[in-house]
């Protein structure tokens, strides 16, 4: 379970201070009403930004570990909400999508990084912040009638980094709404097996070859030569 953990410290401040040895939850979200022995269960790191750790604790009546991700945190992804944000403020202004992945990852020999896997890395930031911007501006009255797009956020709300502001603003449908801003994760696509089908499709035979067969198989001819 992730869960939000309200700081005021930037990125930096945070790990500089390990702030993770001493964050924690005044109760559990699992059992508001307390007693059910939730306690720390140390910490695991994160590739971005450098050096930073997520605390972790243990509720161990629901058996289950809670991570308590700090605000500036992107869920999901890697790196901060304010890095997610800056991909997709790039993005609107550029002319198009493959515009804005070969301005944020060039393609580059020593990572091998093509087109379409820059294009996959941007939809992985785009879409997903698109939908929050959208449930913002259907949730909060502030924003009625405000268009779902960054630059018209940060308008409307008067803020540079929306994205941080809305996790808080959002802090009820929080875990509903969807990553990097929100705490739920994306359905993943499940495929299924393939069911053969009753009779393979096939190109038609030739009309004498399928003539003589039919003949053959009704006793009615000689069986054709293969």
């Amino acid at each position: 379970m992730v869960v939000r953990y309200v700081t005021t410290l930037t990125s930096e401040q945070y790990v500089t201070q390990q702030a993770w040895r001493t964050a924690t939850l005044k109760r559990c979200p699992v059992h508001p009403e307390g007693g059910c022995g939730l306690g720390g269960h140390g910490s695991y790191p994160r590739v971005r930004p450098a050096g930073i750790r997520v605390a972790r604790l243990r509720c161990p009546k629901a058996g289950v570990t809670i991570s308590l991700l700090p605000d500036f945190l992107a869920a999901r992804i890697t790196g901060t909400l304010l890095e997610v944000e800056q991909v997709v403020a790039t993005a609107e202004r550029a002319e198009s999508h493959e515009a804005a992945a070969g301005q944020l990852r060039p393609a580059d020999e020593a990572e091998a990084v093509t087109l379409p896997s820059a294009l996959r890395w941007l939809r992985r930031r785009l879409v997903p912040v698109r939908a929050a911007l959208l449930a913002a501006v259907t949730l909060l009255p502030e924003l009625t009638g405000c268009t779902p797009t960054l630059v018209a956020v940060r308008e409307r709300l008067g803020v540079e980094e929306v994205l941080m502001d809305l996790r808080s603003r959002t802090a009820g449908p929080l875990p509903a709404l969807f990553a990097p801003v929100g705490l739920c994760a994306r359905a993943r696509r499940t495929t299924r097996a393939r069911q053969p089908a009753p009779h393979e499709v096939g190109p038609d035979p030739p009309r004498g070859r399928a003539v003589a067969g039919r003949c053959a198989r009704d006793g009615l001819g000689p069986t054709p030569q293969r």
